[in-house]
């Protein structure tokens, strides 16, 4: 049931598109593995064989430490509505924080979300797609706004502080990268 690509086509962007959410998921070389959900409006397809998403501040950072050790990145979406289909791209990905120097370049193409920490950008070796037909039916509700409300009530310095009280390492240890 599953077939392999070397690219994205455009009907895999169109499918990516329409999806409130997607998984990522990354592992180091030893521990735990992480997987991931993410939603509001932060990742672009920017051509066939890339994806980028920026990634806001959270409870965790494991991505950050996974990729610093070993930069394989798994994306994963599935469709809740009428058509039963699940999408996953495979590859390495990359980490930009906003101190370096791509960081606007690649930003300038994605939303501006606050108490964004990274983006990630992805360079895909495969995509893959499954059927989907165990995926239960869901409705969207519609995004959470309690993220963001956290992020503004902390404000950018509290922002700073939690990124160096609580996203300096991952659950093994791992360092993040991240500064505040």
């Amino acid at each position: 049931m599953g077939k392999q690509f070397d690219h994205l086509d455009d009907a895999h962007m169109a499918f990516i598109a329409a999806q409130p959410m997607f998984f990522t998921g990354t592992a180091a070389r030893d521990g735990k593995v992480n997987i991931s959900p993410k939603g509001m409006d932060s990742l672009r397809v920017l051509d066939a064989n890339t994806i980028a998403y920026v990634n806001v501040t959270g409870s965790g950072n494991e991505t950050a430490g996974h990729l610093l050790d070993h930069p394989r990145m798994t994306l994963m979406w599935c469709s809740f509505d009428i058509k039963p289909q699940i999408l996953r791209t495979y590859g390495t990905a990359r980490t930009l924080h906003p101190r370096d120097a791509a960081w606007d370049d690649m930003a300038a193409q994605l939303p501006a979300l606050p108490g964004a920490r990274q983006i990630y950008v992805q360079t895909i070796d495969m995509v893959q797609t499954s059927c989907g037909y165990a995926v239960p039916f869901m409705e969207q509700k519609g995004d959470r706004e309690t993220l963001l409300k956290w992020t503004a009530d902390k404000g950018e310095d509290g922002v700073a502080r939690y990124w160096e009280e609580r996203n300096q390492t991952t659950l093994d240890g791992l360092p993040t990268d991240i500064l505040p």
